[in-house]
């Protein structure tokens, strides 16, 4: 997994390439607190991620409560189907802000 980050205007997206399971999921964390210490309002682009495991289910989850404990905003875009069925099964396109 790789990821790379832009800005526009108090936005910070990060796109996120690959799969995301238990040995990158701690990255993607790191990435989204450390995004969220730049910008109230992160988005995180799924376009390149094929696979997401249950460890980076709790990543997304963290990324959501810190944008809740600062007011901010946390938005997953470019979600393929085969992620989004993960989400669905898991209820969390519920508790995630998912487009």
């Amino acid at each position: 997994m790789t990821i790379d980050e832009s800005r526009s205007d108090n936005k910070l997206q990060l796109n996120i390439h690959g799969k995301i399971d238990a040995t990158t999921s701690p990255e993607l964390q790191n990435e989204v607190l450390k995004a969220f210490q730049k910008s109230p309002h992160v988005i995180l682009n799924f376009q390149d991620v094929s696979y997401i495991s249950s460890a980076g289910l709790r990543a997304l989850l963290i990324g959501q409560k810190t944008a809740d404990s600062k007011g901010g905003k946390f938005l997953i875009i470019n979600v393929n189907d085969a992620v989004m069925e993960v989400l669905r099964v898991t209820g969390l396109q519920k508790v995630l802000n998912v487009q």
